[in-house]
């Protein structure tokens, strides 16, 4: 893609303190992203809370705030540096989450702010997990027998209408599976629909029918902005479904 000349500094959000579903990854991905920008000429502002990281080290920005990961915490950066564009994918479900508070206020906009790397509305297409099946189910791709709960009563109603046990709860925006899983019995439906629940930012768990043990294709595409496209991976796990990506062989 061509150089963006309107763009002079550029905020990076970090992901924070590692945590489940976020880990040195995104260190590695953060720091590469500041070394290619300010090879590309642009004045890096980075917020990490995390000291132990790469990406923290003075010499990766031009400003390095360690502060927490707050929406305040970006306001006051923002009010400081007066950054062109925000880049918010380097820092994983941390970064999303604060980017997608702020455009729910209006923020970036009143504050001549572009968002770059990301479109927030494809972010809730794909992390609200209504939507996201809703989505499907326009373009005629078939998915699992499925539907969204708010409360333990909903939840409970779901599974009774999917058959019962075993089934899938996802939470929706949060990353790496985290609060979510199969469910074999009564007592962990209860306990993991009210912490998928609690892990969930909007409050919300997909409850699913389970699909255990079928096989397991991945695809994953890279797509940017001028509708170019690749395929970066494509594979068959010897992992049968039922062991999360990221642990599969």
């Amino acid at each position: 893609m061509p150089r963006r000349e309107f763009i002079h500094k550029i905020l990076i959000i970090g992901s924070g303190p590692i945590v489940i579903g976020q880990a040195c990854e995104f260190d590695y991905s953060g720091s590469q992203a500041c070394r290619s920008l300010q090879e590309e000429g642009y004045e890096i502002v980075l917020i990490n809370s995390n000291p132990a990281t790469i990406m923290t080290d003075p010499i990766m920005a031009d400003a390095v705030y360690m502060l927490p990961m707050t929406t305040d915490s970006i306001k006051e950066i923002v009010a400081k540096e007066k950054p062109d564009a925000v880049l918010p994918t380097m820092g994983g479900q941390t970064g999303l989450n604060l980017c997608r508070d702020l455009e729910k206020e209006n923020y970036w906009k009143d504050n001549d702010v572009k968002i770059i790397g990301v479109d927030i509305d494809a972010v809730e297409l794909t992390e609200d997990r209504q939507l996201f099946r809703d989505k499907m189910e326009e373009i005629g791709i078939e998915q699992c027998k499925s539907r969204t709960a708010q409360s333990l009563q909903d939840a409970k109603e779901i599974k009774e209408e999917l058959g019962g046990l075993p089934i899938v709860i996802r939470p929706s925006f949060t990353m790496g599976g985290a609060g979510g899983g199969i469910v074999w019995n009564e007592d962990e439906f209860e306990r993991k629909v009210l912490r998928g629940l609690e892990m969930s930012p909007v409050h919300q768990v997909l409850i699913e029918e389970s699909i255990f043990g079928w096989k397991e294709y991945e695809l994953e595409l890279l797509r940017d902005a001028n509708d170019n496209v690749i395929i970066n991976c494509s594979i068959e796990n010897m992992d049968p479904m039922g062991v999360h990506t990221g642990d599969s062989v």
